[in-house]
C-alpha cells in the first residue's frame, strides 16, 4: 500500500503534509491508516497494535514521552534510572548548523538532529566532507517535522539540537557494522525483538520473542535469511529494555551490542508510526493483545 512513496519524493511528501496541517488529527490519522494499510481505522474498540497506536497518539499524554524521544534530553532520563553506562559518548551539542565546528570533532562520529528520524550523518573521516556541506544538510533536517508526518504530539515539545556522539563499530564484522536491536515492551515487560541487519544497504528484518525463537513475521522490510544467533549479553539487554519500559503502556527501546557491552538506541513510542502490515495478518492481532491501553487522558 505504500506504492505512492515511488512517485512522491521523501521532500515533498513532507511538504504536502504540512500544507494538510489544517486537517484535525484524528481525521487524518484515519486518511493515513485508510492509505497505508487498506483498512479502516478502528478507534472506539482498537483490536490491532497498528490501531492502538493510532489511539495512543491521540488520547494518551504522559510529561516523559517528549523527554524521552528528544536524543539529547533522553540523556538524562537513562542516567535517571542507573544506566548511564549505557550511553554512548557525546562529543557536541549544538543549537544551530551554523555552530557546526569540524576541528573540533574527531575523525569518526556520528551527528544527529534531537528530535529527527533518518536525520543522521555518519562520519568515517572528517577529511573526506565539507563543513558548508554539513551545515546545509543539518538546516534540511531541522526543517522537517516528525509530528506532522504522523501526527506524533511528542515531538512538538521539543526544541530541536543537534548533537554529535560517537559512531559505533563493531570490530568483529567486516565494514564495522552494527545490528539494531528493537525490544517491543507492553505494561512494563519486553515482549518481541526486532532484529534489523544491514541498515543502510540491504536492510532485512526478523521478529523473535525473548527466548530468541523466529517468529517469521514479514513486514516492511524483507526478512533475512541468515539464521541470527541471538546476542551473547541478551539477558542483559532484556533487563536494560525492561528498565526503561517502566513507565509507559507500550514503548519501544532500541539498544545495540558491541563485544558484550549494551548501548542505548533511543525510545520509540509510535514505531514506524503505526503503519506496518505484517504478514501473517494475526501479528498485528497478536501484538494488540499484548497492548493494554491506559485510560484516556486528553
Amino acid at each position: 500500500m505504500n506504492e505512492y512513496k515511488r512517485f512522491i519524493p521523501k521532500k515533498l511528501r513532507f511538504q504536502i503534509l504540512r500544507a494538510l496541517r489544517f486537517i484535525p488529527d484524528k481525521q487524518m490519522l484515519q486518511l493515513q491508516y485508510r492509505i497505508k494499510t487498506g483498512r479502516k481505522l478502528n478507534l472506539k474498540s482498537p483490536k490491532r497494535y497498528t490501531e492502538k497506536i493510532q489511539w495512543y497518539k491521540l488520547y494518551y499524554r504522559n510529561d516523559l514521552m517528549p523527554i524521552c524521544v528528544d536524543k539529547y534530553r533522553v540523556r538524562e532520563f537513562i542516567e535517571s534510572k542507573g544506566l548511564a553506562n549505557n550511553l554512548v559518548k557525546l562529543y557536541a551539542v549544538y543549537d544551530k548548523p551554523e555552530e557546526i565546528n569540524l576541528n573540533n570533532l574527531p575523525d569518526k562520529f556520528i551527528l544527529k538532529t534531537s528530535n529527527g528520524s533518518g536525520t543522521n550523518i555518519i562520519c568515517r573521516d572528517k577529511r573526506q566532507i565539507n563543513e558548508i556541506d554539513i551545515q546545509k544538510t543539518v538546516k534540511s533536517f531541522l526543517q522537517q517535522t516528525s509530528s506532522s508526518a504522523g501526527r506524533e504530539w511528542v515531538y512538538k515539545k521539543n526544541t530541536p539540537k543537534i548533537i554529535v556522539e560517537e559512531l559505533l563499530e563493531d570490530p568483529e564484522t567486516l565494514d564495522g557494522a552494527i545490528n539494531d536491536y528493537k525490544f517491543l515492551c507492553f505494561n512494563g515487560k519486553p515482549e518481541y525483538i526486532v532484529l534489523d541487519v544491514e541498515r543502510f544497504t540491504e536492510h532485512k528484518r526478523n521478529i523473535y520473542d525473548i527466548e530468541w525463537h523466529n517468529l517469521h513475521i514479514a513486514s516492511d522490510c524483507p526478512c533475512a535469511t541468515s539464521n541470527y544467533l541471538p546476542p551473547k549479553n541478551l539477558k542483559e539487554m532484556l533487563r536494560v529494555a525492561e528498565i526503561l519500559c517502566q513507565d509507559f503502556p507500550a514503548v519501544r527501546v532500541d539498544l545495540y551490542s558491541i563485544q558484550g557491552k549494551v548501548y542505548f538506541g533511543e525510545l520509540t513510542f509510535f514505531p514506524w508510526s503505526g503503519y506496518v502490515i505484517y504478514t501473517p495478518d494475526s501479528f498485528d492481532y497478536e501484538m494488540g493483545e499484548k497492548f493494554k491501553l491506559p485510560e484516556k487522558n486528553i
